[in-house]
């Protein structure tokens, strides 16, 4: 076999690899390659490892991209595909995020019930994201929250096995796997999504030029000023694994929309706000992100990493 274009290194679940392969399908439709001069590299990522504890306990975003960043720096592998809300806000100076695929629907899908409304009274919401747990707590607050991590299956799985009455899962993932028939698609503008949810990206070294040009033929640039602008204001806020925030952005032309909220943990508080600004410049991101927290009370500052 002749030595690949490129080694992409990709977490090995099942989902990770539906979307490993799709960016090789764009990088062989934008360069004319075959599917044989890009190889996919698995690898077991430390969080796919530990599922019972939620992710914040045991080492938070890095354990997605930990042994995928070490490939990178000695050079096992060419690029790094990630689902970009697992991905840290602050990343090594080494590396880089050389292409954001354009991004999928951004929605949550809740299983179980056929709404918000229609979960019956008391019951236990599967879910180990902070986010997805106050949100639910803040508009069902006489439901309880289990933890439940896993890939999409398992999480069915657990469902089915009865340890949870209802979960919410990514719209995104979902139609990736070819189980759009599964939930209910919650309205993102009621039920406000994770920090770049939907989105695909695909990191390389930061030296490694040829690679960036390579990736460049398939970043999309929309995608991609909407994906950094919700990472700016994850990173103006402090925002970790433990940090209820949740995000809707829009593009209108030449000005994009960021619509915010933060809650704290047992959702009884909710602050929210928006902003408007040019696509490339994620300076109003890290305003808000100011304004969120000044607006906010210790219950959900407290929550955050604010350096003061």
């Amino acid at each position: 076999m002749d030595t690949p274009k490129l080694r992409l290194g990709t977490r090995s679940s099942p989902l990770a690899m539906v979307q490993a392969e799709e960016a090789r399908a764009r990088l062989c439709a934008a360069h004319g390659w075959t599917e044989s001069e890009i190889e996919l590299v698995p690898v077991v990522a430390s969080g796919d490892k530990v599922q019972d504890r939620p992710l914040a306990e045991i080492g938070g975003k890095a354990l997605w991209t930990k042994e995928l960043d070490i490939w990178l720096r000695e050079g096992r592998i060419d690029g790094a595909v990630h689902s970009m809300k697992d991905v840290e806000t602050i990343r090594p100076d080494e590396i880089t995020i050389g292409a954001i695929l354009p991004r999928a629907d951004v929605a949550d899908v809740l299983v179980g019930a056929e709404s918000i409304e229609s979960i019956p009274e008391g019951a236990r919401i599967g879910t180990s994201a902070p986010r997805r747990a106050a949100q639910m707590l803040h508009h069902r607050p006489d439901c309880r929250i289990v933890g439940m991590r896993g890939n999409v299956a398992t999480r069915l799985g657990k469902l089915e096995a009865g340890e949870a009455d209802v979960t919410l899962l990514a719209a995104a993932g979902l139609k990736r796997l070819g189980q759009s028939e599964i939930g209910v698609r919650l309205d993102p503008e009621q039920w406000l999504p994770a920090p770049a949810q939907g989105a695909i990206g695909i990191e390389c070294r930061a030296d490694d030029k040829e690679t960036q040009e390579l990736l460049a033929g398939i970043d999309h640039l929309p995608s991609r000023h909407a994906v950094m602008a919700e990472r700016a204001l994850l990173e103006g806020l402090g925002g970790t694994c433990h940090s209820p925030i949740a995000v809707l952005s829009g593009l209108d032309g030449d000005r994009l929309s960021l619509k915010a909220a933060l809650f704290s943990a047992d959702g009884a508080s909710r602050v929210d706000g928006q902003a408007d600004m040019p696509p490339d410049d994620p300076e109003k991101a890290r305003s808000l992100a100011k304004e969120l927290l000044d607006a906010a009370g210790k219950e959900i500052t407290g929550l955050f990493d604010t350096m003061s």
